[in-house]
């Protein structure tokens, strides 16, 4: 996927938001009404406060238009219970649901689940394995799967369910020595194929290598600086020579209420590129990134400080420039990334190459 002919998209992080169910629904409804195609859920689990996903669910039935995206880790987090409860919330959403795939070195989270932290290149085989079990684990039950049969009481065509046989031992395609603890999945799924059949898969650059880019529907690219983000952008496109969308990363900090941006820039990321000005001048420079990235994550110093900036002045303007394309109601998370919808890769009749993506 290239964005030369076509208009980019926005996501925005919507970690900031809160935590209880009336603090998501304001930010997500917010952000659907400024006119983001996605809202992201940080995952920084902690006593007391929902996941990601969990947030994200909640979302989902109060939404329209928004893909909702959250952050789900695959190191310690079982394969299984990711691929259920990721194809719960493209329920939940009418089909919006996609997932940004993370691997980082934790000890707390290690000791928490009982096994060793996991460091280097097994954080990636980690990663992929993950994403793989959860694509077979989609695709387990047929689009057809559930029949309602009432003349002979069959809820379920048994032959139309699927298991997937995963095995890190032997049956997985990872580098020579998978580092990680090794399983595996019998499977079927214990829910009906999500809505959209494969929900998209998004993951940080950093990853590719272990995770191959055929494995992903996204990637999302960081760089030290704003200035530097673009070269970033087509770097890595460059390098994956695949049909995979590139997001920019992008940390954002307005000029608001009387006070201006190099005064709130304390406390950002020092990791990610950040933007620190005037909304016009934050609107000149994504409509150059959204020439290069197919579209653009910005993380906001303060949620709902910067979201009405964004909402007032920059995506009304981006829009009028051409660069950044309109909501679309009722539309998937693929639709939005320019993907089909994928036949089960278990179908009786053979799917195209690459349609389990």
């Amino acid at each position: 996927m290239t964005n030369s002919f076509t208009p980019g998209f926005l996501a925005i992080e919507l970690d900031d938001a809160g935590w209880e169910g009336a603090e998501i629904s304001r930010a997500v409804l917010a952000a659907e009404s400024a006119g983001f195609h996605a809202g992201t859920f940080t995952d920084a689990p902690a006593p007391g406060r929902a996941n990601a996903l969990q947030r994200a669910a909640f979302a989902g039935p109060v939404t329209r238009t928004i893909a909702l995206v959250p952050e789900v880790d695959t190191v310690y987090t079982e394969p299984f219970h990711i691929s259920t409860q990721l194809a719960s919330l493209d329920y939940v959403s009418g089909g919006r649901a996609g997932w940004i795939v993370t691997a980082a070195e934790s000890p707390a989270a290690a000791a928490a689940v009982g096994r060793s932290s996991v460091t280097g290149a097994a954080l990636g085989q980690e990663a992929a394995a993950s994403i793989e079990v959860s694509r077979r684990l989609w695709d387990s039950w047929e689009d057809d799967a559930v029949i309602r049969d009432v003349a002979t009481g069959r809820y379920l065509d048994v032959d139309r369910l699927h298991y997937v046989d995963f095995d890190t031992a032997v049956d997985f395609e990872t580098p020579a020595g998978f580092a990680g603890a090794g399983y595996s999945v019998k499977g079927p799924s214990i829910i009906p194929r999500p809505l959209q059949g494969q929900l998209p898969v998004l993951a940080p650059a950093s990853l590719l290598g272990e995770v191959s880019a055929d494995a992903v529907d996204a990637v999302l690219v960081s760089s030290p600086t704003a200035e530097l983000l673009a070269a970033e952008v087509r770097d890595v496109r460059g390098r994956i020579g695949a049909p995979v969308a590139v997001v920019a990363e992008l940390d954002v900090v307005l000029d608001s209420r009387g006070q201006a941006a190099g005064e709130r820039v304390a406390g950002l990321d020092d990791g990610r590129a950040v933007y620190a000005g005037s909304a016009d001048g934050l609107t000149d420079f994504l409509s150059e990134l959204l020439k290069e990235a197919d579209g653009v994550r910005l993380h906001p110093a303060s949620l709902f400080v910067d979201l009405e900036e964004l909402g007032r002045l920059v995506l009304p303007e981006l829009r009028r420039r051409g660069v950044l394309r309109p909501p679309t109601p009722d539309g998937t998370f693929r639709d939005l990334l320019g993907l089909s919808r994928p036949a089960s890769r278990y179908a009786t009749t053979a799917a195209p190459a690459g349609a389990g993506k």
